[in-house]
């Protein structure tokens, strides 16, 4: 988000720097791009020193408020928009600045750990008691205690879904007046691709395309996909698969045993010849298990690719079934979750089979694109953010 943000609000009167920690730069540094001051400050964690891992991170925090207190010199209230959720950075720059901090909610670790499985999270937090043993539980329940500590420390919440502003109100106990929903947004493509040009460009036939983006891994649901897009061949032999992304593919790989031939496998690819690929694609595939705003669905709405998406966390609101694309449900289960993968093949069978579908739902995606996750939309949605925070720090003032 911090890439993005830096692009959407270059030129709008505010005073942007953005601090690069533990950068892979040997020594701390200053640098300006494009008119945007950064500093790159290096970890200083030594894996010889008889200091715990959080003892080092404390040091180094201190370290790094410490360095930005003799970089910034104005008067006037910083605000510190933090993108990683650390309580004692937060305390930190408290002590030192008069200040105030916002922070996105990017992600909940207990989602990665319970593949977005929120009626166990539930159930989990609503024990009375954790058993000492049961490592498993109280991971989650550990985490799920830093992070509220972390938020309760913020003076503003960004949340980038409905869904997560209604759990953090709910389940970390913040106050809804401290938290505000903006989208990602993503600068426009404006090309107009020949898409048969771009088939031939890429020796792909002229046949219907399915395509994923995103990591390998199991929270992305690609196994229930390919086992979905093996049911469809059964019926529509005519038709191909393309899988955008990096991790690991042996897992993955077995999935596709005796379809091969129907697969593509890019790995990780540039951003253009990833832009080729869905102006390519007839229809997108994500059934991940959990997304805040996902940057894979934006791309596909911005190229009018209608989307079949899982309808857990961020993405449920991101696609409007029927509208822009299909859902397709996430079963919880008491220890786990999964894909219905026959239901998958009928929805992927479904778009096939009904082109003029196909197209209305690419043309309200892209149309859903421009209201909601433009970069200019994201872009105002920031400064008014940031612009209603500077007036509380006004008013607070006069009242002082």
């Amino acid at each position: 988000m911090a890439r993005w943000l830096t692009v959407a609000l270059k030129d709008s009167g505010i005073k942007i720097c953005v601090v690069h920690l533990r950068s892979d730069k040997k020594d701390m540094r200053k640098e300006e791009i494009d008119k945007i001051h950064h500093i790159h400050i290096p970890t200083t964690i030594n894996q010889n020193t008889l200091l715990s891992f959080n003892k080092q991170s404390e040091l180094y925090y201190k370290n790094v408020v410490y360095l930005l207190r003799m970089q910034i010199k104005d008067k006037e209230t910083p605000i510190f928009h933090l993108n990683y959720p650390s309580k004692k950075f937060a305390e930190e720059l408290k002590k030192s600045f008069d200040c105030r901090i916002v922070a996105t909610a990017h992600y909940f670790d207990w989602c990665f750990t319970l593949s977005g499985n929120v009626a166990r999270f539930k159930k989990i937090l609503a024990a009375q008691e954790i058993e000492p043993d049961d490592a498993f539980k109280k991971t989650v329940d550990e985490s799920y205690r830093k992070e509220m500590e972390f938020f309760k420390m913020t003076d503003h919440l960004i949340c980038l879904s409905e869904n997560t502003r209604k759990i953090i109100q709910e389940k970390y106990q913040i106050s809804p007046n401290k938290t505000t929903v903006i989208y990602n947004g993503l600068t426009d493509y404006n090309a107009v691709p020949n898409k048969l040009a771009l088939r031939q460009k890429y020796h792909i036939p002229d046949i219907p395309v399915f395509l994923f983006v995103g990591r390998l891994d199991d929270i992305k649901g690609l196994k229930y996909a390919l086992q979905a897009f093996k049911i469809v061949l059964e019926t529509q032999p005519h038709c191909h698969f393309i899988i955008a992304g990096d991790g690991t593919f042996n897992i993955y790989m077995k999935e596709c045993e005796d379809v091969w031939m129907h697969v593509t496998w890019t790995g990780l690819i540039s951003k253009d010849k990833l832009y080729d690929l869905y102006a390519i694609a007839d229809i997108g595939v994500m059934p991940s298990f959990h997304e805040q705003c996902s940057y894979v669905a934006i791309e596909m709405m911005m190229h009018g690719v209608p989307l079949i998406a899982s309808n857990t966390t961020g993405l449920k609101e991101m696609v409007a079934d029927g509208v822009t694309g299909m859902h397709i449900p996430v079963i919880e289960h008491s220890d786990s979750a999964a894909i219905d993968t026959d239901l998958l093949a009928e929805k992927m069978l479904y778009l096939l089979q009904h082109p003029a579908e196909r197209k209305r739902m690419g043309a309200n995606a892209r149309k859903r694109y421009e209201e909601r996750y433009s970069s200019g939309v994201f872009r105002q949605n920031m400064l008014d953010l940031y612009e209603s925070l500077f007036r509380k720090d006004v008013e607070y003032s006069v009242r002082g």
